[in-house]
């Protein structure tokens, strides 16, 4: 072995890999100008560190083996948790052993829903309906001791997409995040596995084609629809999750 080869391997074997858990796709369109959830997710993390590699289990490909995962994120989806589709039951079970082994997870929208419902929570649709824009989000006290958020301030804006949320946490779930619509918008299990129901990969103009899209079915009407775009914002703090998060892998 030569010293080059020894330098890659020795890089290789400090990198983290991260297994970005598929469970759905965005729409074609927004597809084609922006690409899809994983590519956001990994846009946002340091490949220095980082390998990450992607699962689609909502195609049917199968959940990796938990030694070959130092992290863990599950994207959105536009599937509905309630649906209990037949790879959404088995990545809940994979789940639980996820959260057993201490593995660091970070658990977006859909995954957020899903990772609630596996460990006792409930989810399901939420009783005032769809929230999607730029929304603010209120932090609770306990993000003081909390690994994921305790460098964020009190209030945050972030972009949301969901018609399902957590209705209820698990019992021994930490609350760490809410807002006027939503009680439970993110939450911590253990010590290293989060679920948030906000989308920290998102852009302003991912949420601006976001809008557009479900425009054309739920049907806002135009002030609606022309004050959701007149309140998009950039959201830098929300989008740190994901590289604070990464910075977090291999610490557990």
């Amino acid at each position: 072995m030569n010293v080059t080869d020894y330098n890659i391997m020795k890089k290789m074997s400090l990198m983290k890999n991260i297994c970005i858990v598929k469970t759905g796709s965005t729409f074609s369109a927004t597809r084609a100008d922006f690409n899809d959830f994983e590519d956001w997710i990994i846009s946002r993390l340091d490949l220095t560190q980082s390998s990450p590699f992607t699962v689609n289990v909502q195609a049917g490909e199968s959940l990796p083996d938990l030694r070959a995962c130092d992290g863990i994120i599950l994207t959105g989806s536009h599937s509905m948790v309630t649906d209990e589709d037949v790879w959404s039951q088995k990545t809940a079970q994979w789940l639980r052993d996820v959260v057993h082994q201490k593995i660091p997870l970070l658990a977006i929208c859909y995954g957020h829903q899903l990772l609630a419902k596996s460990l006792g929570g409930v989810s399901d649709y939420h009783p005032n309906g769809m929230e999607i824009g730029t929304v603010e989000i209120k932090l609770t006290e306990d993000i003081q001791d909390d690994p994921l958020f305790c460098e964020l301030p009190d209030r945050l804006f972030a972009h949301t997409i969901h018609s399902q949320t957590v209705l209820e946490l698990p019992c021994c779930a930490v609350k760490l995040a809410y807002n006027s619509h939503d009680e439970n918008h993110a939450f911590r299990i253990g010590k290293c596995a989060w679920g948030v129901q906000f989308h920290p990969e998102f852009t302003r103009a991912i949420m601006n084609a976001y809008i557009e899209e479900v425009a054309k079915t739920e049907k806002f009407d135009v002030e609606q629809k022309q004050k959701l775009l007149e309140q998009l914002q950039e959201t830098e703090e929300s989008n740190a999750l994901l590289k604070k998060f990464e910075s977090l892998v291999g610490q557990y």
